[in-house]
């Protein structure tokens, strides 16, 4: 029987929800492209429920402790006292959202032994050292796609309102305001400008597909370039590079997966060379952008505004310059952990969980490393550093 060591963040505040805004979310069958949406045998949760909290549990317990199999389930992960650390020596399957990851890094799978399967409930693991878990042997998987869509539209929101100074102008209201010069001053139309996406992988191509319709520009740059039909139907313009691209454009939207070639790709003289007034949106990594420059380029006016909900470390501490920089839309990492979304990507977990322990093959598009190698997703996507 195994150990399952579930990473979760904290319920709300006020205490799990007893009732929802909403009696149902809508299903979802498929995905762009033709994937199917998660298919378990079975879910022990509501559609729509909070499942990414502690509480929530991802609707996982009723079908581990069935089968005799052990569940913790944790919001605790920082620091050597942290549950994670302690229970981590004996566990076999860890499981953690990248909302809230649990970060696998080389030193902890060292002490892991046990350990033989990493899920991300979402999609994105490089909280997950890769190189160190093909080394250990450790299978890593993912929910891909179950949360793109949901992240494509937090983009598009953000897009918006950095552009049209809503959150400001929101403000305005809720201090009793009502000066329309002070709202308007910042205020832009998307319609007509060129926005570039960073990768057009699953998010990237759904945020392109989602501006198109607002008049807007649309450029990409990607390790791989897509299909001479999308192009066309798009009207896209391709880049081979970031640096090749960012010039043109006056939003650049950041749907990149964090590896070396990527880290820290946004500095000082990459953002030096974009429009003086261009938004920046990241929902992919944080580590993708240097910290410091994103504030000075906010500070200096280079960067019009800069929204995202990612940050390093996640959580980010109280002090993190990114809560206090001008002309910000950030949010906590929320992008894809919508209710919608946790239906989805709950099942998916569940679903790949049902494949291990039936010692059934997993999905190739969720898997991420597989016997000591890059596999499926993974492979696509992510360079190994040996």
């Amino acid at each position: 029987m195994a150990k399952v060591l579930c990473v979760l963040y904290d319920d709300p505040t006020d205490g799990y929800p007893t009732s929802y805004a909403r009696d149902d979310v809508p299903v979802i069958d498929s995905y762009p492209g033709g994937q199917t949406a998660p298919s378990p045998k079975a879910i022990d949760f509501q559609p729509g429920a909070l499942l990414g909290s502690v509480s929530g549990e991802l609707g996982l317990r009723n079908f581990l402790e069935s089968q005799g199999h052990t569940l913790v389930v944790t919001s605790s992960k920082e620091g050597d006292d942290s549950v994670l650390d302690r229970e981590l020596p004996d566990t076999d399957i860890v499981i953690s959202q990248p909302f809230w990851p649990a970060y696998l890094t080389a030193e902890r799978i060292a002490k892991a032994p046990n350990l033989k399967l990493a899920i991300t409930a979402g999609i994105g693991s490089d909280h997950v050292d890769l190189d160190a878990a093909i080394k250990a042997g450790v299978t890593v998987a993912e929910v891909t796609y179950s949360n793109s869509i949901s992240v494509a539209e937090h983009v598009v929101m953000m897009t918006l309102g950095l552009v049209r100074n809503y959150i400001p102008s929101y403000q305005v209201v809720v201090d009793g305001g009502w000066n329309i010069a002070d709202c308007v001053a910042r205020s832009y139309d998307v319609e007509g400008m060129h926005v570039g996406t960073v990768a057009a992988g699953r998010i990237g191509l759904a945020v392109l597909r989602r501006l198109a319709p607002f008049g807007m520009l649309l450029h990409y740059t990607d390790r791989h370039r897509l299909p001479e039909s999308v192009e066309r139907e798009l009207n896209l313009t391709f880049h081979p590079d970031a640096a090749s691209m960012v010039p043109h454009c006056d939003v650049v939207t950041i749907n990149a997966p964090l590896h070396p070639e990527t880290e820290g790709l946004f500095d000082d003289k990459l953002l030096s060379t974009m429009k003086r007034g261009t938004y920046l949106i990241n929902t992919a990594r944080a580590k993708i952008v240097d910290r410091d420059a994103v504030v000075r380029a906010l500070e200096s006016g280079q960067l019009a505004g800069y929204a995202g909900d990612v940050w390093y470390p996640q959580p980010a501490p109280a002090d993190h310059p990114w809560r206090t920089m001008p002309h910000h839309g950030m949010t906590p990492h929320i992008s894809g952990s919508s209710l919608s979304a946790q239906t989805r990507y709950a099942a998916g977990t569940r679903e790949i969980l049902e494949s291990w322990f039936a010692q059934s093959p997993i999905r190739d598009e969720y898997l991420i490393v597989d016997g000591g190698r890059l596999a499926g997703a993974g492979a696509h996507s992510y360079s190994a550093k040996s």
